[in-house]
């Protein structure tokens, strides 16, 4: 949770400068945020790393050896039309062409496209950047500064499918209880909520108890992984044990960002429909988190033929795609309409027969229709399973309440929340145990 005052007025000044400068769409608008964001931390990271090699006698090649024009500190101090000209026409293509030239955002960038229409709207968002220090932040902090900016999308309308409300992530994170030796995926990343979830549980699980502090609403911070012996363990965390994917190249930047903001150093995000005839994987992952679309349907012409349900609906498509994407063994943890659990077509019941028949369904927690207000008052349930084996027992609760108004203000209610005892009896369960 973004606690300084000064921060979260910076952000709400930035977001009210696209605001009223005509760029209304919020994913539009933290797009080209998180572009302005990234060249800031760009140089500072090079900066950092230019440092880091003189301490120990080693050579550097600058990200921008031949490029210094395409310095944040070199175009930021530009006259405004003459900085909007030149960060369109020279630093967007800059940095289009990093390619894998730098081991963080650039690879996502190719396809980014600069539309800030004003030189007085660049030149503020310039300076409210430079204000916020954000490479002077630690690792926490500029990740719940994007979390905030991110919070934009839960009032977004229909965009707001994009985003899964924080502490119902990190509830489920917390009931699959991914390891740090764990392939972590999400097929359908979004902003990337439950992969930075699963990152920060590791983290949290793997840092001296005395080391960690916490918010006020319970989060976690100082996370620094010193429990972790193993510090290409730790490597591997930062850069290939995560991996997201999304059938939307904006959404593809955006989750990228989220990740290298919360302290993942090389996001493995990709670009792809995971349902598509494209997507090839199988058995790959020890765990996977995901709040995949429902209430839709795909293309069935470029299904993948993996598929044995007959169907185009996707919140069936992406349960069987989660069953092959695990290896044997790996668990997932995932949210799907009450539709899943009771619809009578073939599609839905063969799905369950997948559940029940080859895997071991653990858990399901039914949750109440105002979760996902103010955009959607559908009825969901968290499934959390178990490939291999055949399902004998099953644990059940029924949430009333997740700590908030279940009305379209959603306002914290602490003394109205489930969550707490879904994690306590969850961990202290036998088969067949009810809560709620």
């Amino acid at each position: 949770m973004l606690t300084d005052p000064q921060l979260k007025s910076k952000v709400d000044v930035l977001w009210d400068r696209f605001w009223s400068g005509g760029i209304a769409n919020p994913i539009t608008a933290i797009e080209q945020m998180s572009y302005l964001i990234f060249l800031k931390r760009l140089e500072d990271m090079d900066d950092a790393r230019a440092a880091a090699a003189k301490r120990k006698g080693e050579s550097y090649r600058s990200v921008f050896h031949g490029n210094k024009e395409c310095r944040w500190s070199y175009w930021s101090q530009m006259p405004g039309a003459e900085m909007l000209k030149h960060v369109r026409d020279t630093v967007f293509e800059f940095m289009r062409n990093l390619g894998s030239n730098t081991s963080s955002f650039t690879q996502y960038m190719q396809d980014a496209v600069f539309i800030i229409p004003k030189p007085s709207m660049l030149q503020d968002a310039v300076k409210l950047i430079d204000e916020m220090h954000i490479s002077e932040q630690n690792i926490d902090v500029q990740g719940d500064l994007y979390e905030y900016l991110l919070m934009q999308l839960t009032t977004a309308g229909m965009n707001g499918q994009f985003r899964t409300p924080r502490h119902i992530i990190k509830m489920i994170v917390e009931l699959v209880d991914p390891k740090v030796s764990d392939r972590i995926a999400d097929p359908a990343a979004g902003t990337g909520g439950f992969l930075v979830a699963a990152y920060q549980h590791i983290l949290k699980e793997n840092t001296s108890e005395e080391v960690l502090e916490y918010d006020e609403e319970g989060n976690p911070h100082h996370l620094i992984g010193d429990k972790i012996a193993d510090k290409n363990l730790l490597k591997l965390l930062k850069s290939k044990t995560l991996t997201g994917y999304d059938f939307d190249a904006t959404m593809t930047r955006i989750g990228a960002m989220n990740l290298m903001l919360h302290g993942i150093d090389n996001p493995n995000f990709r670009y792809m429909d995971t349902l598509s005839k494209a997507f090839t994987e199988k058995a790959k992952y020890d765990v996977i988190l995901a709040n995949p679309p429902f209430k839709g349907s795909t293309d069935k012409s470029d299904i993948n033929e993996r598929f044995s349900l007959k169907t185009t609906k996707t919140e069936l498509l992406f349960l069987e795609l989660m069953y092959d994407l695990l290896d044997s063994g790996g668990r997932c943890g995932v949210i799907v309409p009450d539709g899943v659990l009771f619809g009578t077509s073939n599609a839905h019941i063969n799905t369950r027969k997948i559940l029940l028949d080859k895997c071991k369904l653990e858990g399901v927690i039914s949750m109440p229709s105002g979760v996902f207000k103010p955009y959607a008052g559908v009825s969901t349930a968290v499934l959390v399973f178990q490939k291999g084996g055949t399902t004998d027992n099953m644990w059940f609760y029924d949430m009333e309440y997740d700590g908030y108004t279940l009305d379209d203000k959603r306002v914290r209610t602490k003394d109205r929340d489930d969550i707490p005892d879904i994690v306590k009896t969850w961990k202290e369960r036998t088969p067949l145990v009810k809560g709620g």
